[in-house]
């Protein structure tokens, strides 16, 4: 199971691709946090996730930190890195199991989407604790950077032998997207596709699937939101990270009533099944992964005897395998 916890709205960046630096402050204390981790339905295999906003600017950050790295160690920290000090400091001090980083592409691509000049500054951060934790830089690909953004990202993964976790901008409710924009992404792309991107883990299948996705010929059951929890900063607990459908709030019921309610059981099952709305790694690489590691063992037609049809393109026939074995001609 995968817990992300926004703890905070609090941010420095300006960014184009969110504006949730335009919300009014509201944030998750450590107790609302400590109540939520003694759920039943969080076990020390869940990994948790603490972003905002920027984590780092919540004013109990560091307790929540040394909390969870006293009491459930298998947590992980996202940063955009502006506080870059701060950020070195929290993670020597606490050690969360993994840090992850966002760069959207070259020092003017990143002033120009995230509206401040922190390119250095996650560089400084990246040299300074990736011997101490591992760390993945976040790429996003969207309106505001190109396919040479992402090949220049991946080059600096590369050169400082860090992970690269690749993204393609969406529209989520919680960060006040637009979906209007959406349309400026990129679509009939896959021949443009970076070389490099392609030599990457779990980055090529989801960037080159994506306009499959966006023609509506790609339809994929998600299973994610069976085993993967989103909690807001106003303690909103939505169906899905993509979806406005707020099964509970956690200052009104505890997460476990949330979870395991007949109501939320019957969305799940709904929206597993009848969504196919996002394109965003936190749901569909799991789905991803889940489909082709089946057809690896199972044949197609017995897969969708236990979840459902689903197809990778205008084919319903066609597997994962073939699919690329096609586009890579």
């Amino acid at each position: 199971m995968m817990l992300m916890i926004y703890a905070t709205t609090r941010c420095q960046s300006r960014c184009k691709h969110c504006h949730i630096w335009k919300k009014e402050e509201e944030m998750l204390s450590l107790e609302d946090i400590k109540k939520i981790m003694v759920s039943k339905c969080v076990t020390k295999n869940t990994v948790v996730g603490l972003e905002g906003g920027e984590f780092v600017l919540h004013p109990q950050a560091n307790q929540i930190m040394s909390w969870f790295s006293d009491n459930h160690p298998n947590y992980t920290l996202l940063s955009n890195c502006l506080a870059c000090d701060k950020v070195i400091d929290m993670v020597k001090a606490y050690g969360p199991a993994h840090l992850y980083v966002s760069l959207d592409g070259n020092k003017e691509t990143y002033k120009q989407m995230r509206g401040v000049d922190g390119y250095d500054r996650v560089i400084q951060v990246v040299e300074a604790v990736k011997d101490v934790v591992p760390v993945s830089l976040m790429f996003c690909l969207s309106p505001w950077n190109n396919f040479d953004d992402m090949e220049y990202v991946v080059n600096i993964a590369e050169h400082y032998d860090v992970d690269i976790r690749i993204g393609i901008y969406g529209t989520m409710a919680f960060f006040d997207t637009t979906s209007d924009l959406l349309n400026a992404g990129t679509c009939g792309y896959c021949n443009n596709i970076p070389r490099n991107v392609k030599e990457t883990d779990e980055n090529y299948d989801f960037i080159a699937l994506y306009d499959e996705w966006r023609a509506g010929r790609l339809r994929l059951p998600c299973q994610s939101i069976f085993s993967e929890l989103v909690i807001h900063s106003n303690g909103n607990v939505p169906l899905g990270q993509n979806l406005d459908v707020i099964i509970g709030n956690i200052h009104e019921r505890s997460l476990d009533e949330i979870f395991n309610s007949v109501e939320t059981c019957k969305e799940q099952h709904k929206y597993s099944q009848d969504c196919n709305g996002c394109w965003i790694n936190f749901h569909r690489k799991y789905d991803i992964v889940l489909f082709r590691n089946f057809e690896k063992i199972l044949p197609k037609k017995i897969i969708e005897c236990i979840y459902g049809k689903y197809q990778w393109s205008g084919s319903h026939d066609e597997t994962y395998k073939h699919y690329f074995a096609r586009i890579k001609k």
